[in-house]
């Protein structure tokens, strides 16, 4: 299935956390945090001003970045877990 967002909305894939500190211990999946570090799968077009104007988006599927700990909506898309967010909810491009 292809899925487009509308808007200026984002699909992203979490990229998985660290599996070991850095003193080498062994982090239990219990006790990990989700990951606020992703890639953007697809981008809609961009918001529109209230004259109509497009405001084009500033990522691109495979941009990778950095969001909020709570932010989008989880959603499942061809069977893989993904979130759908709001491009403001990006912090950051992270590379």
């Amino acid at each position: 299935m292809k899925f487009t967002p509308l808007h200026d909305r984002v699909l992203v894939r979490r990229l998985e956390g660290e599996e070991k500190t850095k003193g080498g211990l062994i982090i239990p999946d219990s006790a990990k945090e989700k990951p606020a570090e992703g890639e953007v799968i697809a981008a809609g077009e961009g918001a529109r001003k209230d004259s109509g104007e497009l405001i084009p988006m500033a990522v691109k599927a495979g941009d990778r970045v950095l969001f909020g700990k709570w932010s989008g909506t989880e959603v499942k898309v061809d069977g893989e877990d993904l979130l759908i967010m709001k491009e403001g909810d990006i912090l950051g491009l992270i590379g």
